[in-house]
């Protein structure tokens, strides 16, 4: 008899205990609830950081590629625009200026110098397309090899890393294509570096393997800059205090005196002579934007990974019975 009645304590006891284990049960869901709602809160915050930081450099770019109605006015102004300079240089003095995306031509004579200078500024891989029509009437006698050359604004050639600098035209051939597509250019460099530099570039084109019975036909030539960006992969920690623009040295000493007219004048033409934004400050590249999501990934990251390893925390209610 005392066995029964043991028996039967026991099981009310077990039936008491899972009675009361039910509220604990839905506490621990609850808490847990809690501490998800939490962790999403947190993770919903540090998204939306992440979107205020990208959203001033992502604007640029999204009303850059954004369509906008225009009539046959703006599309003839662009034209006009595109349109570079119709005669070339015979020095770097006297290098024909244009702009990027710039059209430049030229009539000249076989055996002359043409020159045309572009600016070029920090982070921007230039590259150089020039076409040379040929003499049809009378035309050249013999085979010729035409070549251009990029210069920076110390006058020191740079060298070409993709494209044909140079190419020898048989005799007959119409026309001659010639590419070249130069380093990045850095903010700075080392005094001893070869490396490109911000400021103007010249542009030097002309045959160097010519008959003497060809020299002085009637030739064109067209140029033609174009530059794309190289990213923060080139970026340096340092900078110019001027870009390698000619006069630049001359016009910073006049612009103490407001009230000169040569310093107006020569600001004036080295305003011709930068690019359509302005010179870059050298410093500001998206090697800073990248940095900053990382930072913001690596957040987020920290706390997904708390968030999962942390446990269930500390059990509420009374504990198990033996």
């Amino acid at each position: 008899m005392r066995r029964v009645r043991l028996i039967r304590q026991v099981r009310v006891v077990g039936q008491a205990g899972a009675v009361g284990q039910a509220p604990v049960v839905g506490r621990r869901r609850l808490i847990r609830g809690v501490r998800l709602a939490r962790g999403a809160r947190t993770l919903a915050g540090a998204l939306l950081a992440c979107a205020a930081l990208l959203g001033p450099a992502a604007l640029p770019a999204l009303a850059d590629t954004t369509a906008s109605p225009s009539d046959g006015s703006d599309a003839t102004s662009a034209a006009s625009d595109d349109a570079g300079p119709t005669e070339a240089g015979t020095s770097f003095r006297t290098a024909a200026a244009m702009q990027l995306d710039q059209q430049a031509t030229a009539s000249a004579s076989t055996g002359d110098y043409l020159y045309w200078s572009f600016p070029a500024d920090s982070g921007q891989r230039p590259t150089v397309q020039a076409t040379v029509q040929l003499p049809t009437s009378p035309a050249l006698h013999a085979a010729s090899t035409w070549q251009i050359d990029v210069y920076d604004g110390l006058r020191r050639r740079q060298a070409c890393m993709y494209g044909t600098q140079a190419r020898t035209a048989a005799t007959g051939t119409a026309s001659v294509r010639l590419a070249c597509t130069l380093r990045p250019v850095r903010a700075w460099a080392e005094p001893w570096a070869n490396d490109p530099l911000p400021g103007t570039y010249y542009i030097r084109l002309t045959a160097v393997d010519l008959g003497s019975a060809d020299v002085g036909l009637p030739f064109r030539a067209s140029v033609k800059a174009a530059s794309h960006d190289a990213g923060g992969a080139y970026a340096v920690g340092g900078s110019l205090s001027e870009p390698l623009v000619p006069g630049i040295s001359m016009a910073a000493a006049a612009g103490s005196d407001s009230d000169s007219d040569s310093g107006t004048g020569d600001r004036a033409s080295l305003a011709e002579g930068e690019p359509d934004g302005g010179w870059a400050s050298g410093w500001a590249t998206d090697r800073w934007i990248w940095t900053g999501v990382g930072g913001v990934l690596a957040a987020l990251a920290g706390v997904g990974g708390y968030v999962l390893t942390r446990g269930r925390g500390p059990r509420y209610g009374p504990p198990p019975q033996g």
